[in-house]
């Protein structure tokens, strides 16, 4: 049987950037806090200003409450609210981030470069993730359930649920109020 984690936001410590534009709660550094491949975190932003760069690291970024952020990334700019897909971009493109309206609240997947393929969906648009990967997550914003074969799990809003086998078997995001999905191939 496939080992499940849990992580809490509500148990995540806030850490203040140091441009003192916002904070960050990370939920996940796998496998090690110093020299992750991968990381999930939820920021809130309350002010204008550019990302952090990352070098070397692909980044996936969701808004998920709040007005939303316009963010200026070097081939477009994008407009982001809580009902647009997630967008992925590289970590050295820091691109520069406005809000609309306010401070938002935003889920962050970011993984090293080489490492295989990341990507993050909403769960209302499509609640499966299929086949074998390396790593499989998913970010419930509000309670859900998340059905994985004969297995239930029940989330709470502000849980991380995730698995680092390699499983095949499908995860199924149900009774989804708000719920994202992520995954590393």
């Amino acid at each position: 049987m496939m080992k499940l984690h849990r992580a809490l936001l509500s148990q995540a410590t806030e850490q203040a950037w140091r441009n003192a534009g916002g904070s960050t709660r990370e939920l996940l550094a796998w496998p090690q806090v110093q020299a992750w491949q991968l990381r999930v975190s939820v920021a809130r932003i309350d002010r204008d200003g550019p990302f952090s760069a990352y070098s070397g690291t692909d980044r996936w970024f969701a808004v998920l409450e709040g007005a939303g952020v316009r963010l200026r990334l070097p081939a477009e700019d994008l407009l982001l609210t809580a009902a647009t897909v997630p967008v992925g971009f590289a970590g050295e493109a820091a691109p520069g981030c406005t809000l609309i309206d306010g401070p938002t609240s935003d889920l962050n997947l970011m993984m090293r470069r080489g490492l295989g393929e990341a990507r993050m969906w909403r769960a209302q648009a499509e609640p499966t993730i299929a086949g074998a990967t390396r790593w499989r997550g998913v970010y419930a914003q509000d309670a859900c359930t998340v059905r994985i074969g004969k297995q239930v799990a029940t989330l709470v809003a502000g849980t991380l649920l995730w698995s680092d086998g390699a499983e095949a078997t499908a995860w199924s995001v149900e009774s989804a109020g708000r719920a994202l999905c992520l995954v590393v191939r």
